[in-house]
Parts: C-alpha cells; sequence; structure tokens
C-alpha cells in the first residue's frame, strides 16, 4: 500500500499521521475526510501492540494441559497481532524485531504444546517463560528449547522469515523502480480515503541509507532467494530442525534487512555465512 502519511481534515483541519493511527479519519473530530500533505510512501506496517498481560494472570497457575478458552483467546490475540504486522514503515525497511519473532513462536509452541500427549514440567516452564516476555521481544535461547516444542521454534522462523522476505522483495522492486528515471514526475492532486491510499505517483516511495542503493538490489534479491530455498526445507520437515539452525536463517533475514537498509556489505556477507552454515545435516532430510 502507498500513502501520504500526514495527514489534514477537510473539516477541522487538524493534522497527523497515518502511521501512526492507521486511519484516515481525523483523530480530534472523526470526520473522514482528509487529505495527505506529503508525498507517497510504501508502508504495509500498522500502529499494533501486543499486550499480554491478560493471559499471563489466566495462565499463571496453569498445571499440565491449558485451559482451553484461555488457549482459543490468546492464539486470536496472537494472530491478530501478527496479521496487522508489516516490515515497512512509511518508505523505509524496518527490522525483523523481537517482538514480532516471539509473537511468532508463542503462537506455535501453544499449539505444538496442545497436542503433547504427556508435557513435562520443562515443557511448560518453556511456554510460559514465552509468554512472559513476548511482549517485550525476549524468548528464550536455543539451547533452552525443548526437543517437544522444537518445531515450534523452526516454524516460526519458517513464518516470519517468509513474512519480511515477502516485504523486503517489495520494497527492493519499489527501490528499482524510484531508481528508474521516469517520463512524466507530476504530482496529482490529491484525492481523498480510497483513491489517496491505493493510486500511485512515479516519486520514489522508498528510502534507504548511504549511496547507489540500485547497486545492492540484485545481491538483497539473490541472497533472499537462497534464504527461500533453506526456509522451504524447514516447511517441508514441519520446523523439525534444531533451534540453531532456526535461529540462523531468522539471523539472515535480519542481516539481509541491514544490508537493503545501508549498502553495509558486512550486513550481506554476514547473511550469506548464516545461510551457508545454517546445518546442512537438518535441511538436507528435507530432499530424502
Amino acid at each position: 500500500m502507498k500513502v501520504r502519511g500526514e495527514r489534514e481534515c477537510q473539516s477541522c483541519g487538524a493534522r497527523w499521521s497515518y502511521y501512526d493511527t492507521g486511519s484516515v479519519a481525523c483523530p480530534s473530530c472523526g470526520d473522514l475526510r482528509s487529505v495527505g500533505v506529503d508525498d507517497r510512501t510504501a508502508h504495509t506496517d500498522a500502529p499494533v501492540s501486543l499486550d499480554l498481560a491478560p493471559h499471563r494472570e489466566r495462565f499463571g497457575e496453569a498445571q499440565g494441559t491449558l485451559p482451553r478458552s484461555g488457549v482459543d483467546e490468546l492464539q486470536s490475540d496472537l494472530r491478530e497481532y501478527c496479521r496487522k504486522r508489516g516490515f515497512i514503515d512509511g518508505g523505509r525497511l524496518a527490522p525483523l524485531d523481537g517482538t514480532y519473532l516471539a509473537a511468532r513462536e508463542l503462537l506455535e509452541a501453544v499449539d505444538c504444546f496442545e497436542r503433547l500427549r504427556d508435557p513435562t514440567d520443562t515443557d511448560g516452564e518453556y511456554l510460559l517463560a514465552l509468554l512472559a516476555g513476548a511482549d517485550d521481544g525476549d524468548r528464550p535461547a536455543a539451547e533452552e528449547v525443548p526437543t517437544a516444542l522444537r518445531e515450534a521454534r523452526g516454524m516460526a522462523a519458517v513464518r516470519a522469515v517468509e513474512a519480511y522476505r515477502s516485504d523486503a522483495l517489495d520494497f527492493l522492486d519499489e527501490l528499482e523502480a524510484g531508481a528508474e528515471p521516469t517520463e512524466d514526475e507530476t504530482d496529482a492532486d490529491d484525492a481523498t480515503d480510497a483513491d489517496d491510499e491505493t493510486d500511485a505517483d512515479d516519486a520514489p516511495t522508498v528510502t534507504v541509507d548511504g549511496s547507489d542503493p540500485e547497486d545492492r538490489i540484485a545481491p538483497a534479491r539473490d541472497a533472499f532467494e537462497r534464504l527461500r530455498d533453506r526456509v522451504t526445507r524447514v516447511d517441508a520437515l514441519g520446523g523439525d530442525v534444531s533451534p540453531t539452525t532456526a535461529d540462523a536463517l531468522v539471523d539472515a533475514a535480519a542481516a539481509l534487512g541491514a544490508y537493503v537498509r545501508t549498502g553495509d556489505e558486512e550486513s550481506l556477507r554476514t547473511a550469506t555465512d548464516l545461510i551457508d552454515d545454517a546445518s546442512v545435516d537438518d535441511l538436507d532430510r528435507a530432499d530424502r
């Protein structure tokens, strides 16, 4: 989606940022008639936060099997949060952040825990540790993942990397389009509401740091394609890979994001090394 982030109400004249509210409705008077007062930018994220405090209160004393009603509500909140999240924020590619990763793993871990016939205390403690820190972006280290829940770590990596890769490739498409000269760079009159949010201008819609950003487009795309191959193998295994392998793929996506944002060659080398070093023994099982 391409939007004009800075809005002005046609009724009361108030100004606000669409990136902060996620709405064209005026936060002062509620009028839907607003116009953008800046250039359009690519934008996929939403102003959503993750608050797991009510769920921590519900599950804090849980023993063994989790209460069914509480599980449904927790999963619903986690899905809603992940659904609204994106990684292009006001024309800039955002990092692959810890809260999104923890929310993804908690969602997978709850489902995995519910399928266990005889969950151990260690399994339950790990799930509660995820619940305790997810909204702050904290999750246990790879070596703390119980064997019974390692599929959750793997599938969380699959879902998170694929979501990030999709936005990053869209970002690269916009970056490439913005680097190409256009015959007619006109500043079209603002439309309101739907037209204002969906029509695209010829002006660049994304921003990066550093010089010669077009030089990083092809290397980033190639690396993301290699990363996709690794992630596809993890998906084929149902996430059943070592947590270290899963984390390496997440770290590779994060490093590629840093390369796209800054053009830092060291970040690209880090991503390439992480992709290469992902456990071949783990991933080759998907080809058998």
